[in-house]
């Protein structure tokens, strides 16, 4: 390990016109701070991932590298999704920096908390996960929604840091080792923990968004979700075999029940009966196929072997 590492901050950009001009000055002076306290090599740098903006998100990004060599870009040719332009930013850097820090655009995230992960990483730590303490800056809504996510996702088996986002350290050994991950379907805080190098945490104070609004809505939230539970686990196909095979031993007693009464001759009329274990067997299998179905689909998206990313264009020193 090199006593100055080159670090490379990535932060992947989508139509943040508002926010990025604010946000750039934090994330460039954080770089210069650490070069003039001497905990990182002067070579390190900015890398702003554009995930395809219709706004003016990618002229501020070359703007920010024409007047500044630590601020480098690339942008994507459309947009693919925030884990894409993450990814896009990580493989870009992973030969020219020995150590990577994701940090969301918005400001949200304590900045200053990359000292800490830097202070973990020069103990030998290839991953550090930025980990928020509290949730006061979300609503009840989405803190609900939040602990159910990160309960159902243990329970399914997928190994995830509680709270944490996509603010981490990684290491160029573990951002190689990442690189053998071919995976279109991609869920990033599913897929550090799988590397198995040495980890640890460092905790963060999340503030208010410095501009412009969210581009997580509860519909793509929803769907991150979705993502995250069929590309990491296989228990809910498990769990249709279960529900099968107990509906299953259910029918099996509901027949022979029937038989007994048709042999005793007390047969009476089961219309209400019928209908409540039709409709019930009906839903069961509906939502099966719907499980099974997201599956087959994610199948579908892995074999076709489509890029994850094109990147369009590039600007900064060394791109």
């Amino acid at each position: 390990m090199k006593e100055k590492p080159i670090l490379a901050i990535i932060v992947p950009c989508y139509n943040e016109e508002q926010v990025l001009p604010k946000t750039s000055g934090i994330f460039l002076g954080k770089i210069r701070e650490l070069v003039n306290d001497g905990i990182v090599d002067g070579k390190s740098f900015v890398l702003f991932s554009d995930d395809g903006s219709t706004d003016a998100t990618w002229e501020i990004v070359k703007e920010l590298s024409a007047g500044n060599p630590a601020a480098k870009g690339i942008s994507l040719s459309r947009n693919r999704g925030h884990q894409n332009a993450l990814l896009a930013g990580m493989m870009e850097v992973k030969d020219m920096a020995d150590v990577v820090v994701s940090i969301d655009c918005d400001g949200q995230q304590d900045i200053n908390a990359i000292d800490g992960m830097l202070a973990k990483y020069a103990n030998g730590c290839d991953i550090v996960y930025g980990v928020r303490k509290k949730r006061d800056t979300d609503s009840i809504f989405k803190r609900n929604t939040a602990l159910a996510f990160y309960k159902l996702m243990k329970i399914l088996g997928v190994e995830v840091i509680r709270n944490h986002a996509d603010y981490r350290l990684v290491s160029s050994r573990a951002l190689k080792a990442l690189h053998e991950y071919r995976e279109v379907n991609l869920f990033l805080r599913g897929l550090f923990p799988l590397l198995g190098f040495k980890t640890d945490v460092v905790h963060f104070d999340v503030r208010e968004r410095l501009a412009g609004e969210s581009h997580y809505p509860l519909a793509k939230m929803l769907n991150f979700a979705l993502d995250g539970i069929t590309s990491l686990s296989v228990k809910p196909l498990r769990m249709i075999a279960i529900v099968g095979m107990a509906m299953s031993f259910l029918s099996f007693v509901m027949i022979a029940y029937s038989v007994v009464v048709y042999l005793i001759g007390k047969v009476v009329p089961g219309w209400s009966s019928s209908v409540i274990v039709a409709s019930l067997v009906g839903g069961i299998q509906l939502l099966s196929l719907g499980v099974i179905g997201e599956y087959v689909g994610k199948i579908y998206l892995e074999v076709k072997g489509r890029p994850r990313y094109i990147i369009a264009e590039k600007c900064g020193n060394g791109l």
